[in-house]
């Protein structure tokens, strides 16, 4: 016997904190401020490990008056301490504990994580727990188990240093920073993570969704919702003329948009307006944290006229010399702030070429260019660093995509 035991506790209503007692034939110990409520897991690298306060140099917006308004004894903040382990650990470091939502509390709290629990304790009125485990520049495969992540790649730490480079050693974050924390019950798990895998799209196909599988499986509730984020455009390596995938950080996105389709009971928060150019971690965290929270409120507790999803490009359509797109999510129409921008168009050369385009008949666009008389593919916002320009009407934008699937394409700038 490990002393190691679990009991279910039938939940109350109520958002008056509760005291737990717990008693054996020798000791008793008493739980005090315990509330009962809505738990949310957040993890992944840098944005979202980005504190309310911001990084060095890299401000969060917003956080001064957020962190000053942030008294709420209904939000409860935890935050996983940053380490690796070759092997599953039981669980999380002992000076890790819960805290009131305060300003000593939140400052240093992830932003997105905060700002989302936040608005879904005030819209549901009850109380919510906001877990963050998340570490910067981490890649997926540390956060899959060893039995799941075996099947893509060979996993061996006997001779690893476990303490270098510790957020890219395949299963070492999910060894210390999940594994512990598992069968804590949860109600939804939010994630932003992609950067550090930009490179490798189809291996993040398979590994993403594996990794889903692996903790709901692991957590034993079914399929809970998974709610992530699409890394923003920015100026990877100061580069913004790639076009293959290895350099440019539009294959992955195209990939993270594909495994909406690949991952069950899950929603995208797209970013493809609020990026930074020469800045990894966009400041507009709230932003962020809103679309992840229009998912949910949508999806998991039925507030129906939230709208959580932008255009998502569907089929295309030969006219008049150009190429009419087609959208999903677009009932209520397109918008554009200005000029759309941002779309190329090619023939079957495969050499795409700066085009124009144009809302028609409010939900599809017209793309054209004079120097491809018969076009057969667009892309759109098919660069590492680009703002974009095309949003529902309901003002969520729509991810940079692509109507073709070629391996080899070259591109015309102007």
């Amino acid at each position: 016997n490990n002393g190691n035991w679990q009991i279910e506790v039938k939940t109350t209503n109520s958002k008056e904190p509760q005291t737990i007692h717990i008693s054996s034939k020798t000791s008793e110990i008493t739980l005090e401020n315990v509330l009962f409520g809505e738990v949310w897991l957040c993890s992944g690298q840098s944005n979202m490990q980005q504190p309310v306060k911001g990084y060095h140099g890299q401000p969060t917006f917003g956080s001064v008056m957020a962190t000053a308004k942030s008294n709420n004894a209904n939000l409860r903040l935890f935050t996983v301490d940053r380490i690796g382990s070759k092997t599953p650990l039981q669980d999380v470091e002992k000076f890790t504990a819960w805290q009131q939502a305060s300003p000593n509390s939140v400052s240093d709290f992830s932003a997105i994580a905060y700002f989302f629990g936040l608005e879904l304790q005030e819209i549901l009125d009850c109380p919510v727990g906001m877990i963050h485990t998340s570490w910067g520049g981490s890649s997926v495969q540390a956060w899959i188990s060893k039995e799941v992540i075996s099947a893509y790649q060979n996993v061996n730490l006997d001779d690893v240093d476990i303490t270098k480079t510790t957020n890219h050693i395949p299963t070492a974050l999910f060894n210390a920073m999940i594994n512990p924390l598992i069968p804590y019950t949860i109600k939804g798990a939010l994630w932003y993570q992609g950067e550090s895998n930009r490179t490798e799209p189809d291996n993040y196909k398979k590994l993403f969704p594996a990794m889903v599988k692996d903790w709901r499986t692991r957590w034993g509730i079914g399929d809970f919702p998974f709610y992530y984020v699409q890394i923003a455009p920015f100026l990877y390596d100061g580069n913004n003329d790639v076009f293959q995938a290895v350099d440019n950080s539009a294959f992955i996105r195209e990939t993270q948009l594909q495994c909406l389709d690949l991952i069950p009971n899950s929603g995208i928060a797209i970013t493809m307006d609020i990026g930074d150019q020469y800045c990894i971690h966009p400041p507009k965290k709230k932003e962020v944290a809103d679309r992840l929270l229009f998912n949910a409120l949508n999806q998991t507790y039925g507030y129906k006229t939230i709208d959580y999803a932008g255009p998502i490009y569907e089929s295309l359509e030969l006219k008049d010399g150009g190429i009419v797109l087609m959208f999903k999510n677009a009932e209520i129409g397109l918008y554009s702030y200005g000029e759309l921008t941002g779309f190329e168009i090619a023939g079957a050369d495969k050499v795409f070429y700066p085009a124009t385009a144009k809302i028609v008949a409010q939900k599809d666009v017209f793309v054209k260019s004079d120097k491809v008389p018969n076009p057969v593919a667009v892309r759109y916002a098919w660069r590492n660093w680009i703002m974009g320009t095309l949003f529902g009407a309901n003002l969520l934008p729509a991810s940079s995509f692509r109507t073709d699937d070629w391996d080899e394409a070259t591109q015309v700038k102007k």
